[in-house]
């Protein structure tokens, strides 16, 4: 039996089912001192549906989980779906008054709360109040009381009622593909966060196109680290489930806990290329103990090209494989595959990010008319697939916006095609820079300016300007014992660009602001400098 052979996959649930009944007693999932099979995992998803059924969770509901990564983050996901109700994944590092925007926009119904983030929910449901709060960890855990709540179908019981008989879903008998089972709010560049609706379709899907380029297969190992908050976490955790790979998933996705993991045998991970930095950074033993990862996918931030010939050098054995996408595409549309970063067709071709995945179409069209336009020419990157969201929650304005009117998504990001159908995204469209009239994009300029001497990480962001409207400025970071001055780096980069694209300032900093997925905070850099402008930076 191979993958090709299954039936796809039409509930969340299904594939989880599938290998219950074909693999019960292999490991599914290990969590910190908690290991499960397959058989064991689902029985505990079951238990868990029944008893947010018994707590009135039904089809078009809400839950909500606020916590670090935690098993309890995917078992409630899974078992809210079979209900047909959505989990909606909070990011932990929200301050109460992000999180009460959230509670009063998705209206959870219940929320699991970890032990350590108490404080912060209470203070965020004063005003928005939950009808139910289950703490989970620490000394007064309620998670595993309540999972232990509920109670596993009945052998032989029919599907649609209390459930059906071992190895198999207990999905409620109204629950429909398109349901929602996931949201996921947008990190609020711009003005309030934006609930992402992801389905059992969407999802699915997703993990079917996706594993056609991670290849995972039964007895591989994956290692999940990023945040289920981020689809990097959530939906990259379930690419695997889809292939019957035994997942590690890290509560902490810190050095020792990776290092452990791969000790324990995982074969492919997610890595954001701050990660990967750090790893290298870190010496030829770091670097040797990543070395046994059969598959590394990368992602969710640009890979400078002087990063990115280290990482080959560093792992020759280690299949690479560079990844586009965002939240409203369930994950990622494109990937270049390994054979292209040590092969590749054309050396420009490291710098793009492969070809679109099977069933996803990309084209490039003008951001404002949506005319396609012509090969090589920038434009907005454009997705239509069945892994599209279904929308944002509550907000049909912006749903209709986020879609042409031949269904492609817009995805904000800039980029053209070649004529072999590699996708090269060249910046997001709030992130170019436009000085004297010319379009600056900021990743061609800082994979030079990370091949300066002396500098360990470099961005480029627009500040105002008097004559040209807005010029280019570094945020750079020093490595350590480097000297490198503004004129350095600036002499640097006037060598090897045009004299527009070249920095005119520089500042320098200790770190760049990230996100908790590793994602530079540009916004953060530029504010200061826009501040009493009437440009929306």
């Amino acid at each position: 039996m191979t993958l090709d052979t299954l039936a796809p996959p039409v509930f969340l649930q299904d594939r989880l089912d599938h290998w219950a009944r074909h693999n019960p007693d292999g490991e599914a999932v290990a969590f910190g001192d908690a290991s499960y099979t397959w058989s064991l995992w689902q029985e505990r998803i079951h238990k868990l549906t029944d008893a947010l059924r018994k707590a009135g969770i039904k089809r078009g509901d809400r839950i909500l989980t606020f916590e670090l990564n935690h098993l309890a983050i995917v078992e409630a996901t899974f078992a809210a779906a079979a209900l047909g109700a959505g989990t909606v994944v909070g990011n932990f590092r929200l301050a109460p008054g992000q999180l009460k925007y959230i509670l009063e926009d998705s209206a959870p119904k219940v929320v699991f709360c970890g032990a350590g983030l108490k404080a912060v929910l209470q203070t965020a449901s004063a005003e928005a109040p939950v009808l139910r709060t289950i703490i989970v960890g620490g000394d007064a855990d309620e998670y595993e009381p309540f999972l232990n709540s509920g109670q596993p179908p009945a052998a032989g019981a029919a599907e649609g009622g209390t459930g059906v008989e071992h190895g198999h879903s207990v999905r409620g008998a109204d629950v429909d593909p398109d349901d929602t089972v996931l949201i996921m709010y947008t990190s609020g560049t711009t003005g309030r966060p934006k609930g992402v609706e992801l389905t059992h379709r969407s999802v699915n899907v997703h993990s079917a196109v996706s594993n056609a380029g991670f290849k995972m297969v039964p007895g591989d190992v994956n290692m999940v680290g990023m945040p289920m908050f981020h689809v990097g976490g959530s939906c990259y955790f379930q690419a695997g489930i889809y292939a019957g790979a035994r997942t590690i998933y890290l509560r902490d996705p810190a050095g020792p806990s990776m290092m452990a993991a791969i000790a324990d045998g995982a074969t492919h991970a997610f890595l954001v290329p701050a990660v990967i930095q750090a790893v290298l950074a870190a010496g030829p033993e770091a670097a040797a103990a990543v070395a046994p990862l059969k598959k590394i996918a990368y992602g969710a931030s640009p890979m400078p090209l002087p990063l990115l010939q280290k990482t080959l050098n560093a792992w020759p054995n280690t299949e690479l494989a560079h990844v586009f996408g965002m939240t409203e595409m369930s994950g990622i549309g494109t990937m270049m595959q390994d054979s292209d970063h040590r092969n590749p067709p054309r050396p420009e071709a490291l710098q793009s990010v492969g070809r679109p995945l099977p069933g996803l179409e990309v084209r490039i069209a003008d951001p404002v008319t949506h005319e396609p336009l012509p090969t090589g020419t920038n434009g907005e990157i454009q997705v239509r697939g069945a892994q599209n969201m279904k929308g944002y929650l509550n907000k049909p304005e912006a749903t209709a916006a986020a879609f042409t009117a031949d269904g492609f998504l817009c995805s904000g990001d800039i980029g053209h095609l070649d004529g072999d159908g590699y996708l090269y995204m060249v910046d997001r469209l709030k992130d170019m820079i436009i000085s004297g009239g010319e379009n600056i994009y900021s990743p061609e300029v800082e994979n030079i300016l990370m091949a300066a001497p002396g500098v360990a990480e470099g961005i480029v962001i627009g500040v105002p300007d008097p004559k040209w409207v807005e010029t280019v400025k570094a945020v750079v970071v020093r490595e350590p014992g480097s000297e490198a001055t503004e004129a350095d780096i600036i002499a640097f980069c006037r060598d090897r660009l045009a004299h527009y694209q070249c920095p005119t300032s520089v500042d320098f900093v200790e770190e760049l602001p990230r996100n908790a997925t590793g994602k530079i905070l540009k916004r953060e850099l530029r504010e200061p400098y826009w501040r009493g402008h009437d440009r929306d930076i």
